[in-house]
C-alpha cells in the first residue's frame, strides 16, 4: 500500500485530491503548511488563504475522511524562499511569480523532505496537471481541463520529484471536483478559488513590500524611449511591464510601462505597439523532457500563466541560458516571470525571463 502525504490548503481541490487518494487504497496523511501569520503580513485573518480558518477547513475534511492530519510550521522557509525573493525582485524592477517559488521550495522541496522522514512514498497536491512516463523519463502534461491547467507553475519539478508526486485532479474537470466535494458533504465544496497572491490578498504589492522591508522607494521620472521626461512616478515597486492603469500621465495616446530602470529610478513608457517583441532570453532553466536540450529546437512557449503558448524556436546559450524567437511578436514579456516550453500537452521545461 502506497503511503502519501497530502498537501491540504483547506480548499476544495486538495480536499477532493485527498478523497481520491483514499479511494485508490492509499494510506493517507493530511498536512497543512503554515507559511505565515496574518499579523506578519498586516491583514485580518479572514482575508487570506493559509489562515487559521483554512487550517480548520482542512482539519474538518481530514476528520471526515478519517485520515491523520498535521500542521507543519514552514514560516521561516516561506519568508526566505518566497517573500524575500518577491520583495527583492520588485526592488530590481522585475515581476516575480511567487506561486512558482512556493511550489519549488516549499511544496516539492521542504514538504517532500518531510514526507521522506515520515516514510511516505509520495506527495499529493490539488494541482490540475498530469504526470506520466515516456521513453524512460517522467513527464509533466497539461490537465484535461484546459481552463484550469496549472502545468505552467510546476515546470521546476525534477525527475525525482515527478516520480514521487501524485496529481489526482489532472484527469478531472473543475465541475467534477466540486460535484465530488458536494457528494462527500465537504462544506468547502463551493468555497471560492483564491485569486490573489496568498500573502498579498488585497493586491497592493507596493504597500506589502514597504511594510515588510521597512523601506521606502522614492519617486522618480517617467520617461519616453528617448529619455524625455513625461512626469513623476511614485516609486518603481508600483509598476510592472505592460501596465497602463495608475500612471497618472496625460497623453494623446495611451501609454504603457515598457521598462523599469532601478539604477536611474526611471520608468520607461511607450505606446502599446512598442511592447511587442519576437525575442527574449531566459536563465535558470529546468528541463523535464531531456537531461540536456538540443542546441536548437522548435516548441511552443507561455510567457505568463494566462498566456496562450505560442510557436517559437529555442536556442541554447552558454551558462545554461536560452534565446527564444517567437514566430509572431508577443506582448510584454516581463523579466522575472517564467517562460515555459511545451510540445503539445507535454512540458519540456522552463526558466526565468531575463
Amino acid at each position: 500500500m502506497e503511503k502519501v502525504l497530502i498537501a491540504m490548503s483547506g480548499g476544495v481541490d486538495s480536499s477532493v485530491a485527498a478523497y481520491l487518494m483514499k479511494q485508490q487504497g492509499c494510506e493517507c496523511v493530511g498536512v497543512t503548511m503554515r507559511l505565515f501569520g496574518n499579523d506578519d503580513i498586516g491583514v485580518s485573518r479572514e482575508k487570506s488563504c493559509c489562515s487559521l480558518d483554512d487550517v480548520q477547513d482542512a482539519r474538518s475534511v481530514a476528520a471526515k475522511l478519517a485520515i491523520p492530519y498535521y500542521v507543519f510550521n514552514f514560516t521561516g522557509d516561506f519568508k526566505a524562499q518566497v517573500i524575500d525573493r518577491f520583495t527583492s525582485a520588485y526592488a530590481c524592477g522585475q515581476t516575480p511569480n511567487p506561486c512558482i517559488d512556493c511550489n519549488r521550495y516549499l511544496k516539492f522541496e521542504r514538504l517532500y523532505e518531510r514526507a521522506q522522514l515520515m516514510g511516505c512514498d509520495a506527495v499529493v497536491t490539488g494541482h490540475y496537471a498530469r504526470i506520466g512516463q515516456e521513453n524512460g523519463r517522467w513527464v509533466l502534461k497539461k490537465a484535461l481541463d484546459a481552463s484550469k491547467d496549472q502545468s505552467y507553475v510546476l515546470y521546476s519539478l525534477t525527475q525525482e520529484q515527478l516520480a514521487h508526486t501524485r496529481l489526482p485532479l489532472g484527469e478531472f474537470e473543475k465541475a467534477d471536483t466540486r460535484r465530488i466535494a458536494e457528494e462527500m458533504g465537504f462544506f468547502n465544496a463551493r468555497k471560492p478559488d483564491s485569486q490573489d497572491i496568498c500573502f498579498v490578498p488585497d493586491g497592493d504589492y507596493a504597500a506589502f513590500i514597504e511594510r515588510t522591508t521597512g523601506k521606502t522607494y522614492p519617486a522618480g521620472n517617467f520617461v519616453d524611449e528617448q529619455g524625455n521626461i513625461l512626469g513623476r512616478h511614485r516609486g518603481i515597486i508600483h509598476y510592472t511591464i505592460g501596465q497602463r492603469r495608475g500612471l497618472g500621465i496625460a497623453a494623446e495616446t495611451p501609454l504603457y510601462v515598457k521598462r523599469i530602470d532601478p539604477e536611474k529610478n526611471e520608468v520607461v513608457l511607450c505606446r502599446d505597439e512598442a511592447l511587442y517583441s519576437c525575442a527574449l532570453t531566459a536563465k535558470e532553466l529546468n528541463w523535464m523532457a531531456f537531461d540536456t536540450p538540443p542546441e536548437r529546437f522548435r516548441a511552443s512557449a507561455k510567457i505568463r500563466y494566462r498566456h496562450t503558448e505560442q510557436p517559437c524556436t529555442v536556442t541554447t546559450l552558454p551558462g545554461g541560458r536560452v534565446a527564444v524567437e517567437f514566430d509572431e511578436p508577443q506582448r510584454a514579456a516581463t523579466p522575472g516571470q517564467a517562460v515555459v516550453f511545451y510540445s503539445g500537452d507535454t512540458v519540456l521545461g522552463g526558466g526565468v525571463i531575463e
